[in-house]
């Protein structure tokens, strides 16, 4: 096991920290190991008719956008991966379930990341306005037939680690 001597954050900003520990290895090597420090978010997968509705953004690290499952990180003074889900859907996709469970939680990049997400599963929507951020005025939502959401990934029109794990989870917990 690595064994941490020290902590340091090295940048900090209001959505991440990257930290550098001092280690020490289990062979007894020192060293330093740098990650950024997340707050995890909530997933949501909206189900319906044997399908899905995927959120449609432009993701500025890629520079592309792609389809994905609604998704967003807890609020700082909130932490609740619960409401952070409700409130996800609503704002991208005007979608107010009547149901909601949870399928699942992993761990995004752990080899980089501390950022995990809860996976939750909602049915029996109703459709209101959507509330987008202002830094979310290009997400277009549209329903999927599970086939249609498989080709997307076939296509590469789906390619967020997070929502092709989430799917999983679904198949494996609903």
């Amino acid at each position: 096991m690595i064994k941490k001597k020290s902590s340091k954050i090295v940048y900090k900003n209001p959505w991440m920290k990257l930290r550098e520990d001092e280690v020490e290895f289990p062979n007894g090597h020192e060293g330093i190991y740098s990650y950024v420090d997340k707050t995890d978010f909530s997933l949501v997968i909206p189900f319906k008719d044997g399908g899905f509705y995927l959120v449609k953004q432009f993701r500025y690290p890629i520079g592309k956008s792609f389809w994905e499952f609604p998704q967003g990180r807890y609020e700082p003074e909130a932490l609740n991966p619960y409401k952070t889900a409700l409130r996800e859907l609503k704002e991208e996709t005007g979608l107010v379930p009547g149901d909601c469970k949870e399928v699942g939680y992993l761990h995004e990049a752990s080899g980089y990341c501390n950022q995990g997400f809860h996976i939750y599963v909602t049915e029996n929507h109703i459709q209101k306005e959507q509330e987008l951020e202002i830094t979310e005025s290009d997400i277009v939502c549209k329903w999927f037939s599970e086939n249609e959401f498989l080709d997307l990934i076939r296509n590469g029109e789906i390619v967020d680690a997070t929502s092709i794990s989430a799917y999983q989870c679904f198949k494996l917990n609903y």
